[in-house]
């Protein structure tokens, strides 16, 4: 069994990307790891170098200006270094996203255990999203609670939409849980540079109007307010993450009181808190 993990990344200094932790965390599962770095502003390429593993392998590429709709630059970036991949397996890795070494041997097995099974196309892994700092992670409808990180290579699967997820001609894969989790740290950044990472990622989104629209002052600081429901996080850091939490420089205090949600959110987090059903959750798998 060959085991192929790869990601994209760009400005990953500037933007407070944990890319090297992210990597670190499932390297000792892969046999080649392809790191398709974008023309930065910044150490990008250097922090990759330095990595130092005979398992990374680097692509180099431009990110086009022109390509705004519905983040499909991602999927050009996710593309690109998928084609690179060479094992049965690949493993896709957010540079916001660390797996806990606590399910690497799980992850393994389960790999391992289907590889001889086509009709299990891809692995199903939980997530847990840190919003603020990281000590709060995000409890509400509008995070995902699950999705494919893991995809059989070479079968016609690609990145889905701007690769939150994977599809095959368009039609949900059959997958098979990790019983693992992925940590998210895409939204726990300083407030002033989560607001240029914002700015950035709408951009990929959307023409220069409607940036200066919605960011009439990009030099401001995020409103940590957005995210809805949070709860304290109670459980441990992977350990690659250990001295990045440690550094945090800055403060954030949650406030149940400065929650912004609707009407309709707060209802539907109400019903799910008390029986646990999430009314119409967006499930882009089919669980076999």
């Amino acid at each position: 069994m060959i085991i192929s993990g790869y990601t994209f990344i760009r400005n990953a200094t500037l933007l407070y990307y944990p890319i090297i932790e992210s990597i670190s965390s499932i390297l000792p599962l892969c046999d080649e790891f392809i790191v398709n770095v974008g023309d930065s502003s910044d150490n990008t390429l250097d922090l990759i170098k330095s990595i130092k593993n005979p398992k990374i392998k680097i692509l180099e590429s431009i990110w086009p200006a022109d390509v705004r709709e519905g983040g499909r630059v991602f999927y050009l970036q996710s593309m690109k270094a998928l084609s690179a991949c060479s094992g049965n397996w690949a493993f896709y890795i957010d540079a916001d996203m660390v797996l806990h070494e606590q399910y690497l041997e799980r992850v393994h097995d389960k790999m391992s255990a289907y590889l001889n099974q086509p009709d299990v196309e891809g692995l199903l892994f939980d997530f847990v999203h840190f919003f603020g700092s990281y000590k709060y992670v995000a409890g509400g409808r509008k995070w995902f609670r699950k999705e494919i990180r893991i995809i059989r290579n070479k079968n016609g699967i690609e990145p889905w939409g701007d690769t939150q997820g994977f599809r095959r001609m368009g039609k949900k894969l059959r997958v098979k849980h990790t019983g693992a989790t992925i940590f998210h740290y895409g939204w726990c950044r300083p407030p002033n540079v989560m607001k240029t990472k914002q700015i950035v990622m709408d951009s990929l989104y959307h023409d220069n109007e409607w940036i200066q629209k919605h960011h009439p002052d990009p030099s401001g600081v995020f409103d940590y307010c957005s995210g809805g429901k949070l709860v304290a996080f109670s459980g441990t850091h992977p350990s690659v993450m250990n001295n990045r939490v440690d550094l945090q420089n800055w403060i954030y205090n949650y406030d149940p009181a400065k929650v912004q949600q609707s009407l309709k959110e707060k209802i539907l987090d109400t019903i799910e808190a008390k029986c646990g059903w999430r009314i119409g959750e967006y499930k882009n798998y089919e669980l076999i």
